[in-house]
């Protein structure tokens, strides 16, 4: 069974947390370099593999492939508002973080799992789903869109409970999700989120009507984490 370093990190801004994985990455990225130019064959897998948990304050984050024109607010608006907004390296178009969200950063070196983006992406997408069966909701995937919905089938229906943007260099992963818990929703209407028009955005509490536990969901994410990529957390 494959190590994987758990680190939940609580509350923390969005640029600390953005800089420490790009420290981590840079790490493992160095370290296979360095089998790499020593060994004259490809890097073995000796690298570490993290999952950091965190909740950030209110912030908007754009995507590389992003436009500023999905942002509706200005820069004195965002001020007033205290919302961070930064236009960040992963790929996706702009999503809102904040408190009651639960945000992953998987870094990963996927020579140790499997060298496929895609595969990486829809294996995210499923320790959601099953996060969410949990709950009793039943979490889709919508085609040709990453992330986590309900009711994808119903026009007008489809809605968005977990976004997903990273970013790999060397097969070593940053960024990661960013699930909808207790989430307050209003912020997602100075925005189109993912830039995708005329889809809603909601959260665990709104579909069950209550709040729940954060570490309660923490606890099940990783269980269900260390399910899909076969790991034990330490």
């Amino acid at each position: 069974m494959k190590k994987l370093n758990f680190r939940d990190l609580g509350l923390k801004p969005y640029k600390e947390v953005w800089d420490y994985q790009a420290e981590l990455l840079q790490q493992t990225v160095s370290a296979k370099q360095l089998v790499k130019n020593t060994t004259g064959n490809q890097p073995q897998p000796s690298t570490a593999d993290y999952l950091l948990f965190v909740e950030h304050p209110p912030v908007y984050t754009l995507g590389t492939n992003g436009k500023t024109s999905n942002v509706l607010l200005n820069e004195q608006e965002l001020a007033k508002k205290g919302i961070e907004f930064y236009r960040i390296n992963r790929g996706g178009d702009i999503t809102f973080h904040g408190p009651e969200q639960i945000v992953g950063y998987p870094i990963l070196d996927l020579e140790h799992f499997k060298t496929d983006l895609g595969w990486y992406l829809r294996s995210l997408e499923e320790v959601i789903i099953l996060t969410m069966a949990e709950y009793g909701l039943k979490g889709e995937r919508s085609p040709g869109e990453t992330g986590v919905w309900l009711d994808t089938t119903i026009k007008g229906k489809e809605r968005k409970i977990c976004a997903m943007g990273i970013r790999c260099s060397r097969w070593v992963t940053m960024h990661g999700f960013a699930f909808n818990v207790n989430t307050n929703l209003d912020y997602f209407n100075f925005i189109i989120p993912c830039g995708i028009q005329n889809k809603q955005v909601t959260s665990l509490a709104k579909e069950l009507g209550h709040t729940l536990p954060l570490d309660e969901v923490k606890q099940k994410l990783k269980h269900n984490f260390e399910k899909v990529f076969e790991v034990e957390m330490e």
